[in-house]
């Protein structure tokens, strides 16, 4: 009875992380891509400074994390001396503020849904790079799914809707594509770092690292909206439509509820079951997209949308099986 009760609100706990995720990030998702097509005011003005969203999600999240950390070392639930130095983070700062400010320079020329899929496929670079650079080798299930999310990326690509490539500030797939790549490259090194700086200091809180990182990241995008007087124009755009302030707000505070579900479910249920609610997440902003924003997909990029979640899917439970394996071998 015991055990049935455990497994129950273990079952219980995994279910409300998922819905946290789930809450958090597809209503991000939905005001993300409002914020990058929809016009204001009687001007019809567009949004432009979309890599200030990354910036402000910062600040938020600094914040947010700072409280939670202040309120764990004051209660003896983390321990100062196991945590590494919030000046450690200042290299992975700087990929983490470049890369996705890539990504949200991408919606200017790529529809969300069409990003959201790009950035799916990070184990094509990655597995790439294993084979060319370091002489890796993968079994035959690990490239069948690499081919299904290069293909599949592809195919989306080849043609979209005439009418959702109308209502973006730039279309250009080229380069909409390219920055999301490029993306994917710096979020490659920003996950080195931090798994190096977690390697030297191996009681390292999460939050911890939640805390720093968005503060070197918020630090940078500081400098540039300072340099590129980007955040004067970002104050002027709120000052006349306040309607987008709102909407800023809501994208913050989602991107700060969203990361600490995720770092309980990573460190509840581990990174494997973090993935998997991650992706799938990814197919619902996908359909959100499409019936919440009307932005509709041809057959071709529903076939695309299908190859690459079939890729993604069997990874992860491949991996979660390779997991298991090893766990009983020892």
């Amino acid at each position: 009875m015991t055990e049935s009760r455990r497994k129950l609100g273990s079952v219980a706990l995994l279910l409300f992380c998922v819905a946290g995720i789930y809450a958090s990030y597809l209503t991000q998702g939905v005001v993300n891509e409002h914020l990058a097509i929809k016009r204001y005011g009687d001007q019809q003005e567009r949004f432009r400074n979309l890599e200030a969203l990354n910036g402000a999600q910062a600040v938020t999240c600094f914040i947010w994390a700072g409280i939670i950390l202040q309120a764990l070392l004051l209660t003896g639930r983390v321990s100062s001396s196991d945590l590494a130095h919030w000046y450690d983070y200042w290299q992975a700062g700087i990929t983490n503020c470049v890369g996705p400010a890539c990504g949200m320079f991408a919606l200017k020329n790529i529809t969300y849904s069409a990003q959201v899929l790009a950035k799916s496929c990070k184990m094509v670079p990655v597995m790439l790079m294993g084979v060319v650079l370091h002489g890796k080798r993968y079994t035959v299930l690990e490239y069948v799914c690499m081919t299904l999310i290069g293909l599949g990326v592809a195919a989306f690509a080849q043609k979209g809707s005439s009418k959702v490539m109308g209502r973006l500030a730039s279309p250009n797939p080229l380069l909409g594509y390219t920055l999301c790549f490029v993306n994917l490259a710096f979020d490659g090194y920003t996950n080195a770092a931090q798994d190096h700086i977690n390697e030297r200091h191996r009681k390292n809180s999460p939050i911890h690292m939640m805390c720093w990182m968005n503060f070197w990241t918020a630090l940078y995008y500081g400098l540039y909206m300072l340099a590129s007087g980007s955040g004067v124009e970002l104050v002027s755009f709120c000052a006349r439509h306040p309607d987008a302030l709102v909407d800023i707000i809501l994208f913050c505070l989602c991107g700060a509820v969203g990361q600490l579900f995720i770092f309980f479910t990573i460190k509840t249920f581990g990174a494997l079951v973090n993935t998997l609610v991650c992706t799938t997440r990814k197919f619902f902003n996908i359909l959100l997209s499409v019936l919440w924003n009307g932005n509709p997909l041809l057959s071709n990029q529903w076939v695309g949308v299908a190859m690459v979640f079939t890729g993604l899917v069997v990874q992860g439970l491949m991996k979660s099986k390779n997991k298991h394996s090893k766990r009983k071998a020892e």
